[in-house]
């Protein structure tokens, strides 16, 4: 060690640190040998002194790095000392590892208190165990070489014994005794040339040899670790993998050779096809939708459903089924059918109806004849408003209904067929009520309105217009030029009602691009799939039904593009667009509509009054959104 007081030198870069001036002196190049470990641990006196009188210290990375060196290598050696002290007999590594391999692949498990050759197994680094394990008794390394190539030169049968674990620990176990070797400097005779050609850092193994033995052991430790299945299948298939291993090669792997095991990578491998059919690249698409088939359990938990709904949609849109049939099950009786079921059975959908029917009451007040034109008769809907107005206690209380049929609309032939058995249902339950009702059926296109044709009598009745899930079905402008639904809307301002209801679903699915109407669609049918696990059970026949008109509008809307989609839902911010350019004004929805409507929610669901609308939803998603107009 320098004199006490004297500055420390770097033989290598040739200047010096004067701790007691503070300043650097340039010193001549100096080539010494290193003192011995103990002593490199220790700073020098004025070291001591500087931290003393609150002075800066000033190391160079490659002092740093030398006595980070020397920590390890001391530990190294006391490691070794202490092991020495106890007598082993030679290590004849061919039976350790075979004796390792049996008593793994038998299913035995040694003691606690001992590891890998007797060592313990204390949870420590791999390098510290096996480098500690190599330095005991061991045969020198050429002879373990020899070892391990008699091993590898055995016949057949005794190489089916060993596992390729064993070998690949063996050479793990050469690489870590190789690696120690340099840490320590057994074959370097001469400390001060090795220390003059180090690396610039300051480091005596050259940064090349160092990163050439620690990327072979990542290799091999990388590498899966099998061991040989055992007659009971007690054993487990054991991987130990490297560190360096990033999580998106993982996950490029996983997605790439396995199915998707979590929510979150099964919706992201739905966005990659959804993104890969945007782009062209259906090969790619197909390749995920393989992946999420295998995951896919049309009966399984809500989750489960969507991936398999919404993984069925995108394959319909790169098989290329024949478009006429998919709108004849979109537009048919069963269809109609079903989603008459599910506006019935969910609360997302029969909640936002009853808000609509409130509405309604609100508008007409106590007035007796009330006129109702429909453009898609609900069931559920209208047999909620009859009990609603008889319960009014109206004397004389009249309820007209006109369903208008646009004889252009590829839903007219199974409205049609549906609407005698809807009028004679709703008679019985209006007399049973003890309401006057009346039906009647109009065929008319969206430019056809007129307050003659629909019997309207101008001063006499209280007019309300009800649009419940039935405008997002008639074309716009990005599908026809002559926008049949601003017409509407047009048509429907000039009949002058009290009132004009909107319900539809809280969806953007129809002018925007197909991965954001994808992803839109996968969070909002999504919800719904929840919700539905709060009403009916998994394998009722109703629940079927109903995720069966889920999956063909979920279908519509992200597979089909120009007139062939007609499913073309939008967010109430466009919807208050349109009806204001029609000429018509939001009637807000009061608060004591919410209160009743919140009066029969379930636990789950959500009903959200903003701006004068009414939100109806669950765990937060709004779902659909009734809105008054006039």
């Amino acid at each position: 060690m320098d004199p006490a007081g004297a500055p420390w030198c770097d033989p290598r870069r040739g200047y010096a640190y004067a701790y007691g001036a503070g300043s650097a002196a340039q010193a001549p190049a100096l080539k010494s040998q290193p003192p011995p470990p103990q002593q490199q641990l220790l700073p020098p006196r004025q070291d001591v002194a500087a931290v003393a009188s609150g002075r800066v210290l000033k190391r160079s990375h490659g002092e740093v790095e030398r006595w980070q060196q020397a920590l390890y290598l001391r530990a190294v050696r006391q490691r070794v000392a202490a092991q020495s002290q106890i007598a082993h007999p030679p290590i004849d590594i061919g039976s350790v590892l075979a004796g390792a391999a049996t008593a793994r692949t038998s299913g035995s498990s040694r003691p606690p208190s001992t590891g890998f050759a007797g060592l313990s197994s204390q949870p420590s680094s791999t390098l510290s165990s096996l480098t500690t394990a190599s330095h005991m008794e061991t045969p020198p390394s050429h002879m373990l070489q020899r070892q391990m190539v008699a091993a590898t030169s055995a016949p057949p049968q005794a190489v089916a014994r060993v596992p390729a674990a064993g070998r690949s620990a063996a050479r793990e176990l050469v690489l870590l005794q190789e690696l120690e070797k340099h840490l320590l400097g057994d074959d370097d005779d001469d400390g001060g040339e090795a220390e003059a050609t180090g690396s610039a850092c300051g480091s005596t193994v050259t940064s090349s040899a160092w990163g050439d033995t620690i990327q072979e052991l990542n290799s091999i430790t990388a590498a899966p670790l099998t061991f040989l299945p055992n007659n009971h299948n007690t054993a487990p298939a054991v991987s130990i993998r490297s560190p360096s291993n990033s999580s998106s090669s993982a996950a490029s792997s996983a997605a790439s050779s396995s199915p998707p095991t979590s929510t979150a990578s099964s919706r992201q491998l739905l966005s990659e096809a959804a993104a890969a059919i945007a782009d062209g690249n259906h090969a790619a698409a197909a390749a995920h939708l393989a992946v999420l088939k295998v995951a896919a359990n049309p009966r399984g938990d809500a989750e489960q459903r969507l991936v398999a709904m919404m993984a069925a949609a995108l394959s319909s849109r790169i098989g290329r089924p024949p478009a006429p049939q998919h709108l004849a099950v979109l537009c048919g009786a069963e269809q109609r059918a079903a989603c008459q079921l599910l506006h019935d059975v969910s609360p997302c959908f029969g909640l936002a109806l009853h808000g609509a029917n409130l509405a309604i009451l609100d508008a007409v007040a106590d007035q007796r004849v009330i006129h109702l034109i429909d453009f898609d008769v609900s069931v559920a809907q209208h047999i909620a408003l009859i009990r609603a107005l008889s319960s009014r206690r109206v004397a004389g209380t009249c309820l007209k209904v006109t369903a208008v049929a646009d004889p252009t609309s590829p839903f007219t032939p199974a409205l049609a067929q549906a609407l005698p058995a809807t009028e004679q249902r709703l008679k019985r339950h209006a007399q049973q009520a003890g309401l006057d009702f009346r039906f009647k059926t109009v065929n008319c296109a969206a430019g056809e309105l007129e307050a003659s044709r629909l019997g309207c009598e101008p001063g006499g009745d209280a007019l309300v217009v009800n649009l419940a899930f039935v405008l997002s079905r008639v074309p716009d402008e990005s599908v026809s030029p002559a926008n049949p639904r601003d017409e509407l809307l047009r048509g429907v301002r000039a009949l002058c009602p009290r009132v004009v209801t909107l319900v539809e679903q809280e969806l953007n699915a129809n002018t925007a691009p197909l991965a954001a109407r994808f992803a839109d669609a996968c969070a909002h049918y999504g919800a719904v799939l929840e919700s539905l696990d709060a009403t009916l059970a998994r394998d009722s026949a109703q629940r079927a039904r109903a995720e069966t008109a889920l999956a063909n509008k979920a279908a519509n809307a992200v597979a089909r593009e120009g007139p062939d989609r007609v499913e073309r839902c939008e967010v109430f911010g466009k919807w208050r667009a349109r009806f204001g350019m029609a000429g018509l004004r939001p009637v807000a929805i009061g608060q004591g509509v919410a209160d009743r409507v919140r009066a029969r929610l379930r636990p789950g669901f959500d009903v959200k009054l903003d701006s004068g609308r009414l939100g109806v939803g669950w765990m937060g998603r709004v779902v659909t959104v009734a809105s008054a107009w006039r």
